[in-house]
């Protein structure tokens, strides 16, 4: 299942205003964002989001799959990377995003950012 998807773009703002007006009859607003960021969804969690691109081989395509438990996440890391993939975050808890969030990320062979992630505690 997915846990969430975010398309880079070049412009946040002009971005900002057309996802603000696009996705509004489907029932989904911003519900996060900063300087670099802006994240819709329904409810209290954003699953949709868009971000600056950055350069350097990468596609803005962020794609996270949701993990049943943080093993999960460390096999999905240590699998991709054996498949090609390269390391763009290692197994851990990223506390920025949320006090349980464990997540790894790698960048698949066409550059897109592929990430697993486990929203609960470790316990």
């Amino acid at each position: 299942m997915l846990d969430h998807v975010t398309v880079g773009v070049d412009n946040l703002e002009r971005a900002k205003a057309f996802y603000d007006t696009a996705l509004r009859p489907l029932g989904i607003e911003r519900l996060a964002g900063d300087d670099e960021s802006a994240g819709y969804g329904i409810g209290p969690r954003a699953f949709f989001w868009i971000g600056l691109r950055r350069r350097g081989g990468r596609s803005g395509v962020h794609v996270a799959f949701a993990a049943r438990d943080r093993a999960a996440v460390d096999q999905f890391h240590a699998a991709a990377l054996r498949a090609g993939g390269v390391d763009n975050g290692a197994p851990g808890l990223r506390p920025r995003y949320h006090p349980d969030y464990y997540g790894a990320f790698v960048l698949d062979p066409d550059g897109h950012n592929i990430e697993a992630v486990c929203r609960t505690s470790a316990g």
